[in-house]
């Protein structure tokens, strides 16, 4: 059983705000989440408001007076550390990480960086800022690889480079938000997720897709991926890719509730892709999935995650 604050009156939540949409990348997958979960938790007669960052201010917000925030922001302005900040300077507890972790993860450079020193193991990289670097970076790995903007979720902006006509295209996509990106060498093999919730690690899903990679498409648009969960049969293996994710989660100070993505070759062994602070919330998304072979519906699911914004006002 997972281990947690229970709250049992949805009074002693008070007013929650679920803030969803934002201006990133990811809007129309926030606003996806935020709505699945604004559903949720008035179907369970929590006082909850939505609140989209973009079309909504701070002083608003200050104004509104919430006890709590339920934060479903994806990408920059949300899941950055940002609107955590501001929640912070309010007084405000929320759900998910906190500023230093949000800010790390949603880095894939630095989250690999932090990795790296921690002895965690990590796809090899090479950060790139124009087409010089990504040229020597091909040189160094060989096609294929992959081509990853270092702040964008949801899979947005990332390429596989299979020969070098791929390239002018992949660099005007990866390079056209902060200017950063990295080239990640390309491991075929099986890609596992794991989901975390209030310090324990929930069954592993693994990704079938007859794409090259699993990208934006693969995720939102196709109706041929597959979802396995959980997604090892080796109860040994299976509770390595749990106490990995787990690892890897309290490495980079995450709080809460997140997801660990893994790749892992056919003979070698598992690598973290990237770590996910705020992950997608819809009822046909990862961390449902996985929260529902523990008996975790979804409407319960969204509660727990409510009340992790309960140690934060302990603290």
């Amino acid at each position: 059983m997972i281990e947690r604050i229970k709250i049992h009156n949805p009074t002693d939540f008070g007013k929650v705000a679920v803030m969803y949409g934002g201006s990133s990348s990811e809007r129309k997958i926030s606003i996806r989440t935020g709505k699945a979960v604004l559903d949720a938790l008035l179907a369970l007669k929590v006082d909850a408001h939505g609140w989209d960052t973009a079309k909504r201010n701070f002083v608003e917000l200050s104004d509104a007076k919430f006890d709590r925030v339920w934060v479903a922001l994806h990408g920059s302005g949300g899941e950055d550390g940002s609107i955590q900040g501001v929640l912070e300077w309010l007084g405000i507890p929320y759900t998910g990480s906190g500023i230093l972790a949000s800010a790390s993860a949603i880095d894939k450079i630095v989250t690999k960086d932090i990795l790296t020193g921690k002895g965690i193991l990590t796809p090899a990289y090479r950060v790139v800022t124009s087409r010089g670097d990504i040229l020597k970076a091909i040189e160094e790995f060989k096609f294929p690889l992959i081509l990853k903007p270092s702040d964008q979720g949801s899979s947005v902006g990332m390429s596989l480079l299979s020969h070098e006509t791929d390239i002018n295209k992949a660099i005007e996509l990866a390079l056209g938000f902060n200017g950063i990106a990295f080239i990640e060498e390309y491991i075929v093999g099986e890609e596992i997720t794991v989901a975390i919730l209030q310090g324990e690690a929930l069954p592993s899903i693994r990704i079938e897709t007859p794409h090259k990679f699993y990208d934006y498409r693969a995720k939102y648009e196709s109706k041929e991926t597959k979802y396995v969960c959980p997604g090892i049969n080796d109860v040994r293996l299976e509770n390595q890719y749990r106490e990995l994710a787990l690892n890897t989660f309290n490495s980079i100070r995450c709080e809460g509730w997140g997801r660990v993505d893994f790749i892992k070759a056919n003979s070698g062994k598992p690598q973290v892709l990237e770590v996910n602070t705020i992950p997608g919330m819809t009822k046909n998304s990862l961390f449902p999935i996985a929260a529902s072979k523990l008996g975790i519906h979804f409407d319960e699911l969204c509660w727990r995650i409510l009340e992790t914004s309960m140690i934060k006002h302990q603290e």
